[in-house]
């Protein structure tokens, strides 16, 4: 079986990483490339699990050697897969899953076009702004700052889903974790001739429900949403100005009134 090199990329928090996670659980020969990043660890991350931590200055050398197959700086940090990983799935005859940015993965399709590209969206700013959030919390540091620094970047980084070839929205996990194996499925019997187990009519129809080319009124409320789409294009959101109202339309409700997280 010939190796099929699948790029994902999504805005920070949108929830790729569980995606691919549950993905590995149910799809067999799957292998997942671990990127090295300048960042330090957070929470429970480890050295070799979640990515391959080191300093800037030995990323700068593995880079002068062409280590990397794909390398970017996002918030300052720098992030790369190296070339290892692509070789490796392949001489396995495995799939490779690269968790890439929309910088690296244009660094990919230049040189590998036949790459299958998967952009995952989230449904909305507000739910996306409560996960990064809700991440914050679980690290233990709540910094609004990052928190909407990080929704204008996905505002940005959600402008280039033209450039992919299927569109997932992580509203409802399951679905999505569905859609996922769809397209690994769907694209291994059509590169591949590999037999599709179970209910194959069913597992092409969902794949191709989520070609960009076939996903455009599902992903038109997201684009909405960001303020993508017709006039809004021109628009810069205020995702802070927004927080704030939602705080205090949700403090006027709670007003006098003790609830359960409390």
């Amino acid at each position: 079986m010939a190796g099929i090199l699948f790029i994902i990329s999504a805005p920070s928090g949108s929830g790729k990483s569980t995606l691919v996670s549950e993905l590995r659980k149910q799809v067999s020969s799957v292998e997942f490339a671990i990127s090295w990043t300048t960042r330090a660890p957070r929470g429970s991350e480890e050295h070799g699990r979640e990515y391959n931590f080191t300093t800037r200055e030995e990323f700068q050398r593995m880079l002068s050697e062409g280590v990397f197959l794909e390398h970017a700086e996002v918030f300052g940090k720098f992030y790369g897969t190296a070339r290892q990983s692509l070789e490796d799935a392949r001489a396995a005859g495995h799939d490779l899953i690269l968790d890439i940015d929309v910088q690296g993965a244009a660094q990919v399709r230049a040189k590998m076009p036949e790459a299958v590209s998967i952009f995952v969206m989230p449904p909305n700013p507000r739910a996306l702004r409560t996960r990064l959030r809700n991440r914050s919390r679980a690290e233990g540091v709540v910094d609004d700052e990052e928190v909407f620094r990080r929704l204008n970047a996905a505002r940005r980084e959600i402008e280039n889903y033209r450039e992919y070839g299927y569109i997932l929205v992580n509203d409802i996990l399951d679905r999505a974790v569905a859609q996922l194996e769809a397209i690994v499925l769907s694209e291994r019997y059509y590169r591949n001739g590999e037999v599709i187990a179970y209910r194959s009519r069913r597992v092409l129809e969902v794949a191709a429900a989520c070609l960009q080319t076939n996903s455009q009124e599902r992903i038109k409320p997201v684009l909405e949403a960001f303020g993508i789409l017709n006039s809004s294009s021109q628009q810069q959101f205020d995702f802070k100005k927004d927080s704030e109202e939602e705080n205090s339309d949700e403090d006027s409700e709670d007003n006098g009134e003790d609830t359960d997280d409390n």
